[in-house]
């Protein structure tokens, strides 16, 4: 398991009942990444001006439809997790939830989710499954724009199922409201993850090659700046 995945166990934090402004300081979730191992992965991120749009970016993979990242959610892939008989979104669950039930060996049927990004539990039941979703940290569109658009298929389907690294369940409301942004323009609600946050970020583009833009590497300092 990756450095970053351990931190998921100790970084569910307390958001904290007290009101705070943007600029009120808080302290980092228990288990948080220091300051300096953060910085440490800034340096080595590419840093660009900006955010290229090659254009092209089509997840669906309907009759007609691009599908540039594979079926969702796919075991046929190299991946950790792939070729294992359970499909990815099932593994996510399995992993980051506590009190797992599961129906056989992969389908997870209940279990309680405490949130990365905001430090809330969450019950999940199959049933409503749909109140907890399955985020891509480097968001799929952001990554098809800074370079995955010229990755063959495989690497794309790889990306998308990494589960050692790349994907986090969340609640629903979280993961739409983060949507393809980036740091520059979206940082978890919980500000005491947010240390927890950018250095995931950060090890997905190390471990795949992808850049940061300058807005996003300065969010990213910014965030640094508080972390232990």
């Amino acid at each position: 398991m990756r450095k970053w995945a351990w931190l998921l166990v100790t970084v569910l934090a307390v958001a904290g009942c007290a009101v705070l402004t943007p600029d009120d300081p808080v302290l980092p979730a228990p288990g948080s990444p220091t300051r300096a191992e953060v910085s440490a992965l800034l340096d080595r991120v590419r840093v660009i001006a900006a955010r290229p749009r090659p254009g092209g970016y089509e997840r669906g993979c309907k009759s007609g439809q691009a599908c540039v990242f594979g079926t969702a959610w796919s075991d046929d892939t190299d991946a950790p997790g792939g070729h294992d008989g359970c499909d990815t979104r099932n593994n996510v669950l399995a992993a980051q939830l506590r009190e797992v039930v599961q129906r056989g060996r992969c389908v997870v049927v209940e279990g309680v989710l405490t949130d990365p990004y905001t430090g809330t539990d969450l019950t999940f039941r199959k049933s409503d499954g749909g109140r907890i979703q399955i985020d891509h940290v480097y968001p799929l569109a952001a990554a098809w724009d800074m370079g995955a658009a010229h990755w063959p298929p495989e690497r794309r389907l790889r990306f998308a199922n990494d589960l050692s690294v790349n994907l986090l369940a969340t609640g629903a409301s979280t993961n739409q409201a983060k949507g393809d942004d980036t740091p520059a323009d979206w940082l978890p609600p919980a500000r005491p993850n947010h240390c927890f946050y950018a250095a995931k970020y950060l090890t997905v583009a190390l471990d795949y090659d992808l850049p940061i833009t300058a807005a996003d590497n300065a969010a990213l300092h910014k965030v640094a700046r508080g972390c232990p």
